[in-house]
Parts: structure tokens; sequence; C-alpha cells
């Protein structure tokens, strides 16, 4: 698949990408074009809470949602992607349903709709590349881009997320799939 980069697509990290950063990674590219790109690792929970990073906001306190990190850029911020129809003015459409921003109004709607199909989830951080650097990494072969998915998103165990990816690519990347995170505690 001959896919260009661009807002909506998932970057998967290659097995062969060593930097800790992005080891066995899944980034939803958010913004992209002359001025670099900005995306959010979708697939590392953290063990901390959005309630912990966020506690002035008491409408998600025991919510139990989890914080994601987001990547290594701006680590003290927490921006927040939104699957729903109907989406605050400031926020920032990526794909399909999915816009990003940091609109409290639409977490506290997501929270008293129960059984609706809009989702949030919150990433502390995110990542970055100025203008060439992620087409560079491209050409090294770091990342395979493949269009995103908002189920993979907002409804799969982040856990599995790069496995599952790999397993779709065909056989070459089959055995990659297993691979433990640090292939020499093999």
């Amino acid at each position: 698949m001959d896919l260009t980069l661009g807002k909506g697509i998932f970057l998967i990290a290659a097995p062969s990408l060593r930097d800790p950063n992005f080891r066995q990674t899944v980034v939803l590219l958010c913004e992209y074009g002359p001025e670099g790109a900005l995306g959010v690792v979708v697939n590392r929970p953290t063990a901390m809470s959005i309630s912990e990073a966020l506690p002035q906001v008491p409408i998600i306190e025991g919510a139990g949602h989890v914080l994601y990190a987001g990547g290594p850029v701006q680590t003290n911020q927490v921006m927040l992607l939104y699957r729903g129809r109907e989406f605050p003015e400031n926020a920032h459409h990526v794909f399909d349903g999915v816009c990003l921003g940091g609109d409290m109004g639409m977490v506290e709607r997501i929270l008293t709709n129960v059984g609706s199909q809009e989702a949030f989830r919150a990433y502390l951080g995110y990542s970055g590349w100025g203008p060439g650097q992620l087409e560079n990494e491209m050409k090294t072969g770091s990342w395979i881009v493949v269009p995103a998915d908002p189920n993979l998103l907002f409804e799969k165990d982040p856990s599995s997320v790069w496995r599952d990816l790999l397993l779709t690519l065909g056989d070459t990347y089959r055995p990659y799939a297993e691979m433990p995170f640090d292939p020499s505690c093999n």
C-alpha cells in the first residue's frame, strides 16, 4: 500500500526502530504540513489516571480513564482525542469523526451520555517532527504508514494495537508481531 503522509494516518514503528520513545508504537498523525508534523502515540497507557493529571476537573474524578503517553514533547500538557458527531469550535478535525482538542465540556458530555458511541482518550505530551524530519525517517524505513482506524483508537486493547497492525501487513511482518519489547530478553 502506497500511502502518503498526512493527518489521519497511523505511523507504525518498524520492527527495526530502536528509539525507546517510539519502539513498538503506533502514532496517529494529527497535523501534517510544511512546518512539520504532530501526532500522539496511541498504544502506551500509563499507570496514571486522567483525574491525577487534571484534578481541577471534577467530572473525571473516579471515571477510571487512564492517561496515555502521547510522546516525548511537552509531557506536562494533556491533549484529548474525541470520537463523536458534534465537536467544539476549537477542536481540530483529524479524520472520520475524530478530533483533537482540550475541551472539558466535550469530555463531560461523553461521560454523561452513557451508551453513546462518543469516546475520548487523554494523552500526556505529543510526538512532533520539524520540517523534513518525518520524511527523512520515512526514507530510512523507521515507519510504516496505514490509514487510521477509529476503532483501534477507542475500542481495541492498546497493548495489542502494534502487534495487530503488523499482522495486517502480511507474512513479512508476522515473525515480528510476537517480538518482545527488548529483543535481548528473548
